[in-house]
């Protein structure tokens, strides 16, 4: 008869946080309220509350349970396969939109413009990766690559990539941008010469290396901007 109580209870609970959401979004929601309405979709019946409260105690915030590896959230009592996938979607699928959303603009004119297309770009990785960015002569999109993904300073022959990359789609100018995921949005000594090496071998075939932007969690640090991209340089794009 408790058995049953308790799956009547928790039927009503479900119920009620489905409700709440679609009515007001995830407005008012705790950090473990929005874990359980996920885990409703991977669990069909009985109580997610512990299993939410354990993930946040594991990882320490919303944030840290959304950026898990679907590994390490498998080792949490309760999280199955099913479970660990859904959750372990949200930031790739969070990122996807945002890009979408950069995309919808097909160009890049200014320099905080750049800052949100990079920071899409790189939003959630748990990797380094380097990107490039090529721009035709009216500032539109052409195309973007991945050079390298790892630890970016053992990468020697990225230029050369980069080179290829912008030759092949005709750019006028090109936007780099790498990602610090345990670090802060700041240059290295090692990014300050790879990234005037990088504008000097772009000046010599006639293009531009517009910006080199950092992207670390949610902040971006552009080298443009902070006058960086070589001794004497123009702010911005």
């Amino acid at each position: 008869m408790d058995d049953m109580m308790q799956s009547v209870d928790h039927s009503g609970h479900r119920k009620r946080l489905r409700e709440r959401f679609r009515q007001n979004g995830l407005e008012g929601f705790a950090p473990h309220e929005v874990l359980e309405l996920l885990l409703l979709y991977a669990r069909v019946r009985g109580n997610v509350n512990p299993t939410a409260h354990a993930l946040l105690d594991t990882f320490g915030s919303l944030k840290g349970v959304f950026e898990a590896t679907p590994q390490q959230l498998m080792a949490v009592y309760g999280v199955g396969e099913e479970a660990a996938t859904l959750i372990s979607l949200m930031v790739p699928l969070f990122r996807k939109y945002n890009l979408c959303l950069a995309e919808e603009r097909k160009s890049i004119s200014s320099t905080a413009e750049a800052r949100e297309y990079c920071r899409a770009l790189l939003a959630g990785q748990r990797t380094e990766r380097f990107y490039v960015i090529c721009l035709g002569a009216n500032r539109a999109v052409l195309g973007r690559r991945l050079i390298a993904e790892g630890t970016l300073g053992e990468v020697a022959a990225y230029p050369r990539l980069i080179v290829e990359t912008a030759l092949n789609l005709n750019a006028h100018g090109v936007i780099v941008c790498h990602n610090h995921p345990d670090g802060l949005a700041e240059p290295s000594e090692d990014d300050l010469t790879a990234t005037r090496h990088l504008y000097r071998i772009l000046n010599d075939l006639d293009m531009q290396l517009l910006d080199h932007v950092i992207v670390a969690g949610t902040e971006t640090y552009s080298l443009a901007e902070a006058d960086q991209l070589t001794a004497k340089n123009r702010k911005g794009i």
